[in-house]
């Protein structure tokens, strides 16, 4: 084998490798985290006011509210907690947003494993960890945050934001979700929800 032609078979090898790794790193199980990956993934997380035209959903017995983006609705969820959606043209959900209270275990320093572990015990298949990042500022407080995507039960893809905010008195969780073809259309309202989201 000359010369240039091992620097090619190395330099294959080095790109199949670093692929490698990034496939099992977005899968969360090991390799850069997924941060690391993506460090831009929550640069629009910006505490801000309600927009205009927007409603808020107090969640009962907490002073944590969901925003309401305009043309969204409220919609039966857990007890505790509170849903709003909008539909596609097909009545299928096309964007999602919720907020529940703390139920356990789950905190800010152990989000990213925890949500990807909760999402798999509720069923959901081929959950992927795209990126995560913690110390981030709320309205009133601070947490952590993925951006993660999954297969429902039903065989419907999703891709979400799911945070946990702690604030004075209550730690929340607030999620945002819709289909990936969807996505780019329903994140400004998923994001904006989430920047004035407080707890």
């Amino acid at each position: 084998m000359n010369a240039h032609r091992g620097k090619i078979v190395a330099l294959a090898i080095a790109t199949a490798v670093a692929a490698a790794t990034l496939v099992v790193a977005a899968d969360g199980r090991s390799g850069p985290s997924p941060s690391e990956l993506d460090p831009s993934a929550f640069a629009w997380v910006r505490p801000s006011a309600l927009p205009p035209g927007w409603t808020a959903q107090r969640l009962p017995n907490s002073p944590a509210r969901l925003p309401t983006p305009s043309g969204w609705h409220p919609s039966r969820g857990d007890a505790g907690t509170r849903t709003t959606i909008v539909k596609g043209p097909d009545g299928r959900i096309a964007g999602y947003l919720n907020a529940t209270p703390r139920q356990g275990e789950e905190s800010t320093a152990s989000w990213d494993s925890f949500r990807v572990d909760h999402n798999r015990d509720e069923g959901e298949r081929r959950v992927r960890l795209l990126a995560s990042a913690t110390g981030l500022r709320f309205r009133s407080g601070s947490g952590s945050c993925v951006l993660d995507s999954y297969v429902t039960t039903s065989g419907h893809r999703y891709r979400e934001v799911a945070c946990i905010v702690a604030g004075r008195t209550e730690t929340t969780v607030v999620v945002g979700a819709a289909p990936p073809r969807g996505w780019d259309a329903k994140a400004p309202a998923i994001e904006r929800a989430i920047d004035s989201f407080t707890t």
